[in-house]
C-alpha cells in the first residue's frame, strides 16, 4: 500500500471513529495552515526534499505530511508523483501563487486564504478578483429558454415555432 493509499484510508474512512476523525482532521488543518503560513514568507523559494525530510522540517508527522503534498500537488509548478510516493521520495513545492489561493477559495478554506501572510504577496484587490475569478468558475449558468412564441435565434424574424423550433 502506497503512503497515499495509506493516508486517504486513515482521513476518509467512513467506518472510522467520527470523534477520532474529528481530532485527526482538526490537528491536519491546524498543521496545514502552519505550514502554508511557513511557506507563504518566501513564495519564490521552491522547497525540497524527500517526504520524511520534508515531514521533519516542518516538524509534522509523516502521514500528516502525505496528506499536505495531496492537497498542494494542484497548485504546484511541477506536480510530484504522490500516486507512488514513499517516505524517500523527493518532492518539492514550488507553486503557482494565483492557482494556491484559487484552490484554497475553491476548498471553502478560508484559514488558508485568509491567512494575512497573503497580503503580502497579493493587495486585497488582488485578492477579492482571485476570490471572484475561482467563485464565478464554479458557478453555473443555464441559457435562457426559448418559447415557442419567442424570435427565433437564427436571426429569421420568424416565431421560433415556425423556424428551427419544427425541428426541436
Amino acid at each position: 500500500m502506497t503512503l497515499l493509499e495509506q493516508w486517504r484510508g486513515m482521513a476518509y474512512n467512513e467506518q472510522a471513529d467520527k470523534n477520532e476523525l474529528k481530532k485527526l482532521w482538526a490537528n491536519y488543518f491546524q498543521k496545514e495552515k502552519e505550514i502554508y503560513a511557513e511557506l507563504l514568507k518566501t513564495p519564490d523559494e521552491v522547497v525540497k526534499g524527500t517526504v520524511s525530510e520534508l515531514a521533519e522540517k516542518f516538524g509534522i508527522d509523516l502521514m500528516t505530511m502525505v496528506g499536505f503534498l495531496d492537497g498542494i500537488n494542484d497548485s504546484l509548478k511541477k506536480p510530484n508523483n504522490i500516486e507512488k510516493m514513499k517516505e524517500d521520495t523527493k518532492v518539492q513545492l514550488g507553486f503557482d501563487t494565483k492557482l494556491l489561493y484559487k484552490n484554497m477559495v475553491g476548498a471553502g478554506a478560508d484559514w488558508l486564504y485568509g491567512l494575512e501572510e497573503w497580503d503580502t504577496i497579493f493587495d486585497k484587490d488582488t485578492q477579492k478578483a482571485l476570490y471572484k475569478e475561482q467563485k464565478a468558475s464554479t458557478t453555473i449558468k443555464k441559457e435562457a429558454k426559448i418559447y415557442p412564441n419567442d424570435p427565433c435565434p437564427c436571426g429569421s424574424g420568424k416565431k421560433y415555432k415556425k423556424c428551427c423550433g419544427k425541428n426541436a
